[in-house]
């Protein structure tokens, strides 16, 4: 594989986030799910609006796995009180880790996993947690195979229809 850069992304990337960001969540979800349910979601969550306030907010950071010039794959992490939920001072969230389906299975995801990682450290995070939709049995094994174990479940609303994420953490101190 060619050389693949791990970029922070800022607010002059928003159009390339906006891009990658709908197209790797649909192509993860839409066999799933209804095109209304997929583009209701997709409205509300990538709008320039919504894509703005996370990247302006202090305790997120998202970063592009490039390839050539081109975003294949982003990374958004959150700590403090931007996690979506356990809020613990000494954790860190991977809330999304996406690569374009063209560019699975080529260490585009575990490079991002990897930069998480590296940023929970720096910020002497004890752990890191994720919840992971039930279904998705590739994002599973992903992290089963990194040393993430199951210790929730939670539900996530995708338009009308609810969906079980099962929540997986890794201890990073002993």
């Amino acid at each position: 594989m060619e050389d693949i850069h791990i970029n922070k992304i800022t607010l002059d990337d928003i159009d390339q986030l906006q891009k990658i960001g709908r197209q790797t969540f649909y192509e993860t979800f839409s066999e799933y799910n209804s095109e209304e349910n997929m583009q209701t979601y997709l409205d509300e969550k990538f709008s320039k609006e919504k894509l703005t306030e996370e990247l302006t907010n202090k305790n997120s950071e998202f970063y592009f796995a490039v390839l050539n010039d081109n975003a294949i794959g982003y990374l958004k992490i959150n700590f403090g009180e931007s996690q979506t939920e356990m809020q613990d001072e000494k954790s860190l969230e991977i809330e999304r880790i996406y690569v374009s389906k063209e560019f699975h299975g080529k260490k585009v995801g575990q490079l991002l996993y990897e930069k998480a990682i590296q940023t929970a450290k720096e910020k002497n995070a004890d752990y890191v947690w994720l919840g992971v939709w039930e279904e998705n049995h590739r994002a599973l094994s992903f992290y089963k195979k990194n040393g993430f174990v199951e210790f929730d479940k939670h539900i996530f609303r995708l338009g009308n229809d609810e969906q079980t994420d099962i929540m997986m953490k890794l201890k990073l101190t002993e």
